[in-house]
């Protein structure tokens, strides 16, 4: 067993990287996921995750698989994205995440047809899908860098955002701006986003974010319970996912996110809170007699 558990990242400096990857990731993104899911904003990290891509396609027009270029390019589009969909929610009064949803679906198609111009189906497989297994040392560092900046931002605002949701009506009274708060916190989340798409893709890389953060809701109320939860299961996904692809032969970013799903599913099933048991036990407690509550 220790030798199943240890051997590959011992024995291969490919499977250290990808570890590192995967960790550092872990680190940052289910707190953002916590965040969202405060925010009853769960499907806006999926719809950003789609936003970089059409950045990602024009940075592999112009250099290739030039990290640097894709994950600039990247971030140029889901920060766009995500200023034209704060706009139109402004000026119509639709809801934001109704219009960053729109523009998800023309920049999810708009960077398939980029890539589908110059490259082939296995340029478009390693944009939407990554390869954890061909993180080099530019994107470790790039991921370390930006999980670093991630966490020193998010302490620095960490009560700002805790206070803007849960009552976004005392932080406008105290004269702190909403909006430049919720605009930081976005940026945050497509800095993230842009890092991870080289490891899982960026049809994946939301799945780090928000399947540590939802399980994590089936077992705490509170929020640094929620947040701890959220990072051990993200990095128990990381470094199991990483093993099971090496020893069954299977694509990494996959394992890593199924098992964060057969997480989440467990915690559906038997979590302390609001989960198919906790809601059993509620219904059969009234039922058994005063001494078997025991």
């Amino acid at each position: 067993m220790i030798d199943w558990l240890f051997s590959p990242l011992l024995d291969f400096g490919f499977m250290r990287r990808a570890l590192v990857a995967g960790l550092a990731l872990s680190l940052v993104a289910p707190p953002l996921g916590v965040f969202l899911t405060l925010r009853g904003m769960s499907l806006v990290g999926d719809a950003m995750a789609h936003a970089v891509l059409p950045g990602v396609a024009v940075g592999f027009l112009l250099a290739g698989f030039s990290l640097p270029a894709m994950s600039f390019g990247g971030l140029l589009a889901g920060l766009l994205v995500a200023g034209l969909a704060g706009s139109v929610s402004r000026l119509t009064g639709h809801r934001e995440d109704s219009a960053i949803a729109s523009f998800y679906l023309i920049s999810l198609a708009a960077g398939v047809m980029l890539i589908s111009m110059r490259g082939s189906s296995v340029d478009l497989t390693h944009v939407l899908f990554g390869s954890i297994l061909a993180v080099n040392g530019t994107a470790l560092w790039l991921i370390v860098s930006v999980s670093s900046l991630t966490l020193i931002v998010l302490a620095a605002i960490f009560r700002i955002l805790v206070v803007e949701c849960l009552d976004p009506l005392f932080l406008r009274g105290q004269g702190i701006r909403g909006g430049a708060v919720h605009g930081l916190f976005l940026g945050l989340m497509v800095l993230n986003l842009t890092a991870g798409f080289q490891t899982l893709g960026t049809l994946m890389a939301v799945g780090l974010m928000m399947l540590p953060a939802t399980a994590a809701r089936f077992w705490s109320k509170r929020l640094e319970g929620l947040m701890g939860l959220a990072i051990a299961i993200g990095m128990a996904s990381s470094v199991g996912g990483l093993l099971l692809s090496y020893h069954a032969g299977l694509p990494s970013g996959p394992c890593i996110i199924l098992l964060a799903g057969v997480i989440y599913l467990l915690s559906a099933l038997f979590g302390r809170y609001h989960s198919v048991f906790a809601r059993w036990r509620r219904r059969v407690q009234p039922m058994l007699p005063p001494d078997a509550h025991g």
